[in-house]
């Protein structure tokens, strides 16, 4: 009975990974188009909620007016939404490979120990090193004039590393007022949808007519089901059979894999400086998930 076990943790942990590392790869595909980052938001929000709807009608009243649900929804749900999906308009995938899951673990840490008192260890200090590394290989670029368009990845990446910094919050505040992840799945879902909804149907700009249907489904489909469904459902089920430091380790994997990936699918060059900033991320990643006392991340992740 063992074996098997180990096996569909296993199994349940790369699905993991292809999954958050397609998240990245969707969107900058996405983001290439004429698609805003409104449009994005709102058919993930849409698809997932229309999932999501029917299989939350018994959550209790007393949790529609928890101000912390509210707040864990806004900030981990609309906050890091509107935050991913404008960044990678200007950034490459690399990038977001880097700046979104890479930079989890040493922002976590950071807000851990400022916010609950979580001081790391001399070994996650030395284990988060290579990822402060990694982002000044991707930084180097900006700074010597050899990469084109400068300003609009500049202004990308600093997006992207918002919501980098949103989803660290929201991680932090989830270990702070721990709740079911269930519920927060759902409520994170849908409470977003009811505040973002109506401020897109009446005031936001929309292009949902300027790219091919197929590009809807896509976006629709994978945003709303993918990542904030079954990524979630599929990452609890690794870190109950694993536990989290082998599922951490694993997760360390997206950013190289989501990289890597952006060459054939998007056809973005993989530069010297990005191949670094790639490897030293995920082996800080790795390194990170491997030492005590670690701040876990929600198990919701993007």
């Amino acid at each position: 009975m063992q074996r098997p076990s180990l096996f569909a943790g296993y199994a349940a942990a790369l699905a993991t990974v292809v999954i958050w590392a397609g998240f990245i790869l969707v969107s900058r595909m996405g983001g290439k188009t004429a698609l805003s980052s409104w449009d994005i938001v709102a058919l993930r929000l849409g698809t997932a909620s229309l999932i999501l709807l029917p299989l939350s009608l018994g959550i209790e009243r007393r949790h529609w007016l928890d101000l912390r649900l509210w707040t864990l929804a806004l900030v981990g749900g609309l906050g890091f939404l509107v935050l991913v999906y404008a960044g990678f308009k200007y950034a490459p995938a690399a990038h977001g490979a880097i700046l979104v899951p890479g930079m989890q673990p040493f922002l976590v840490t950071v807000l851990a120990w400022a916010w609950i008192g979580s001081r790391p260890d001399r070994r996650r200090l030395w284990a988060l090193l290579p990822i402060a590394l990694g982002v000044a290989c991707v930084a180097v670029p900006q700074f010597t004039g050899h990469t084109p368009h400068r300003s609009d990845t500049a202004l990308g990446d600093a997006l992207l590393l918002g919501a980098s910094i949103t989803w660290a919050a929201y991680s932090v505040l989830v270990k702070r007022w721990p709740r079911d992840p269930w519920l927060l799945t759902r409520f994170v879902a849908l409470g977003s949808t009811l505040v973002f909804m109506p401020v897109y149907v009446l005031w936001l700009p929309k292009h949902l007519g300027d790219v091919p249907t197929s590009m809807l489904v896509l976006q629709a489909l994978y945003q709303g089901i993918g990542p904030t469904i079954v990524a979630m459902v599929l990452f609890l089920k690794a870190v109950s059979i694993l536990g989290a430091e082998r599922t951490g380790a694993l997760v360390a994997l997206v950013p190289v894999m989501a990289g890597l990936g952006a060459v054939p699918l998007l056809g973005e060059p993989l530069t010297v400086w990005l191949v670094a900033g790639l490897l030293l991320v995920s082996g800080g990643a790795l390194l990170s998930a491997r030492a005590p006392g670690t701040p876990r991340p929600a198990g919701d992740r993007p």
